[in-house]
């Protein structure tokens, strides 16, 4: 259909035109300029410091400070790249100390991404270059570090050492380990003290009481994963700063404590989801713990990354708080009264990232109209700012998406929530015979959720006519445990049925067009997506983005140690059940598919290695399904680089172009095969 004028207000001009094919400003080179958000938000002397994305870089994280003038500085230049790859996903990559007395300004201490070693750096004394502090092995992936803490009166940084002890994947052990600052275990291993014994396969890095005599960490075992149990371990440290009595003081294998601190006063404080809720408990004097804030919302979330902070204690007393259904608001909990009073702002999602110092509280918070930015609220004056890493229009937000919050019946009436994004431009409408497309989105993890925030990846397509619905499925976090149980062993089933259930609604409603279906979807999105594709009927076609294919052989050693065993929850023990993961693999199931589909996958990925992919394809030759394979190079899980992410979304466009009749401008036609 051609474009015709309609006129609506004196000023205004609309363009009708079908959906699917409105020109818009937000280009796929656009969004990929804004893609990923800052991170790891702490503080040094009474500077705030960041990492964030770098996606023209190649695709690094800068670290970055905010200087008492309120500049903002990138303390190292390119090729360093602040980033951990401990359990694969990382952790907390740096720590500083201000050092206001010495001549030689901040100390940062960080980890590189291309080595993984850990190194000091002094980035206002002249001349200065970072120095490594650890050394290099040759054996298999070598060294990692991640969670660092400097103990300056020690002379040491305590974090998280990921040690490989051969060529396999799961040939890996953690402790915590303490690094000396004179770089003296830069070429000798021996020099690594290691804090605790090696009993748990994971750990998190050692937090020190105030009085210097007590650590405590968490620690878990497989097959649990964080969220389904950990165990909150203290110990004594003696005067030469070894651990003794380590044992576990709370938690266990249905309690998750996603994170633990000492307050100022030197009681214990931490986060379990023991309600069914991830809830604060202080410990008194007498060793029980307290519920200081019961609610059936969440302070606490699924540690898929070492460092996690959902809550920071500050010298008042008083304790900053991320909270809420998902994470969304930023409050300050009184732990003698339990009440919470929340920053004033727009903001709706709250990163795990806390820092505290002095009255001061810095977080990294979005809403549906601004991106990830670095937020300051002082407690003394109540005033919440933007401090760093500000949001700026990229183009005129009128072409953002007006998002609208949502619960659907899903199967047996049980409830599914979703985020729905319809079409939206202010110069375009489609005819008022018209149904849209959509594109349901199931986010990753599966232990996740999808955020309300501003996402241009989302806008790149609202913008153009077509709808998308992310659907935060049974499993998601945010919701409490229950909900969160409900992918027990039932993984590739309810988060297929929950998306199919927002997809078909959203269509018997006279929101979407029934034809016109498609799903995407990244990682643990990607088996959802390929599950959807190869056990349903209901969309038209699917974008399949660094997926799980194959669950036998994921789940038999084709990933990493941390989620090796990640399936013997979501689908069942492989030893009792390996029918069911022969049945619920699309991998298995290559006969039934029959929607054209865009599957993407980096090849440096060892969560979900490219041999899924291969395998898949493999087993389709000759079934005359419409589709193309895309492999990227220096890609691992997740696009980080800006080429890459252009390419992504322009080919994604072009297969819903093909498959649903729509006509964008100004995009390159992806080449499907047969």
């Amino acid at each position: 259909m051609g474009a015709s004028e309609v006129m609506g207000d004196v000023d205004k001009l609309v363009l009708i035109q079908n959906y699917g094919s409105w020109p818009s400003p937000i280009t796929a080179a656009l969004a990929a300029a804004h893609d990923g958000k800052p991170e790891y938000v702490g503080f040094v002397g009474d500077e705030a410091w960041w990492t964030e994305p770098r996606p023209g870089e190649g695709g690094r994280r800068a670290l970055v400070r905010r200087r008492a003038d309120g500049s903002e500085h990138t303390v190292l230049p390119a090729p360093w790249n602040v980033r951990s790859r401990v359990i694969e996903y990382g952790g907390q990559p740096w720590a500083g100390a201000g050092r206001p007395e010495g001549p030689r300004g901040p100390l940062v201490v960080f980890v590189d991404f291309a080595d993984q070693r850990l190194y000091a750096y002094e980035p206002d004394a002249p001349g200065a270059v970072p120095r490594p502090l650890t050394p290099v092995s040759a054996v298999g992936d070598g060294l990692r570090w991640a969670d660092p803490q400097i103990h300056l009166d020690r002379g040491e940084v305590w974090c998280v050492l990921e040690e490989f002890t051969g060529d396999g994947p799961t040939d890996v052990r953690r402790v915590a380990a303490a690094v000396p600052l004179d770089g003296s275990a830069a070429g000798d291993r021996t020099a690594v003290r290691e804090l605790s014994d090696g009993r748990h396969r994971f750990v998190t890095g050692p937090r020190l009481s105030p009085d210097g005599g007590r650590a405590a960490w968490l620690a878990w075992d497989h097959p649990r994963m964080p969220w389904d149990g950990t165990e909150l371990v203290v110990a004594d440290v003696t005067e030469g700063g070894t651990f003794s009595g380590a044992r576990t003081a709370f938690g266990g294998p249905e309690e998750s404590v996603a994170q633990v601190e000492w307050a100022p006063d030197g009681a214990l404080v931490y986060s379990s989801d023991r309600s069914g809720w991830w809830n604060l408990y202080r410990v008194g004097p007498d060793g029980e713990p307290r519920a200081l804030c019961p609610r059936e919302e969440e302070f606490g979330g699924p540690l898929w990354k070492i460092g996690h902070r959902w809550f920071a204690p500050l010298e008042s007393g008083l304790i900053a708080v991320v909270h809420g259904v998902g994470a969304t608001a930023l409050g300050v909990l009184d732990p003698a009264t339990g009440e919470v009073v929340d920053t004033a702002g727009p903001w709706t999602e709250w990163s795990p990232a806390l820092a505290v110092h002095g009255t001061r509280v810095v977080g990294i918070a979005a809403s549906p109209r601004t991106g990830h930015e670095i937020v300051e609220f002082d407690t003394a004056t109540g005033r919440a700012r933007v401090v760093g890493a500000a949001h700026t229009d990229a183009v005129d937000p009128a072409y953002c998406p007006e998002p609208q919050i949502r619960t659907f019946a899903g199967p047996d009436g049980r409830d599914v929530h979703a985020h729905i994004y319809p079409p939206h431009s202010p110069t375009h409408a489609a005819p008022d015979d018209e149904l849209p497309p959509y594109v349901v989105w199931a986010h990753g993890g599966p232990t996740g959720h999808s955020p309300l925030v501003l996402d241009l990846e989302i806008a790149y397509f609202t913008s153009r006519g077509i709808g998308v619905a992310e659907v935060n499925y049974g499993g998601s976090t945010g919701y409490g445990r229950e909900y969160r149980n409900r992918l027990r062993e039932q993984w590739g089933v309810v988060d297929v049925e929950d998306c199919a259930a927002v997809a078909l609604a959203l269509a018997a409603e006279g929101t979407a067009d029934r034809d016109r279906l498609a799903i995407r979807g990244g990682s643990a999105g990607g088996w959802t997506t390929a599950a959807s594709l190869t056990g349903t009927d209901v969309y038209a076609c699917g974008t399949i983005l660094y997926p799980i294919l194959d669950l036998t052989a994921w789940g038999s050693g084709e990933t990493h140690d941390f989620e090796s065993q990640y399936l013997e929850s979501l689908v069942g023990p492989l030893a009792e059940v390996p029918a069911r993961y022969v049945e619920r693999s699309p991998a298995e199931h290559a006969e039934r598919l029959t929607a054209p589909f865009l599957l993407l996958q980096g090849l440096d990925d060892v969560i979900c290695p490219p041999a899924q992919c291969e395998r898949f394809l493999a087993r389709l030759e000759g079934r005359r399904v419409p589709h193309a394979y895309i492999a990227f190079e220096g890609e691992s899980h997740g696009f980080r680089r800006a080429d890459t992410m252009i390419r992504v979304l322009e080919s994604e466009l072009s297969l819903y172009a093909q498959v649903f009749g729509l006509h964008p401008t100004g995009i390159p036609t992806l080449e499907l095969s047969k």
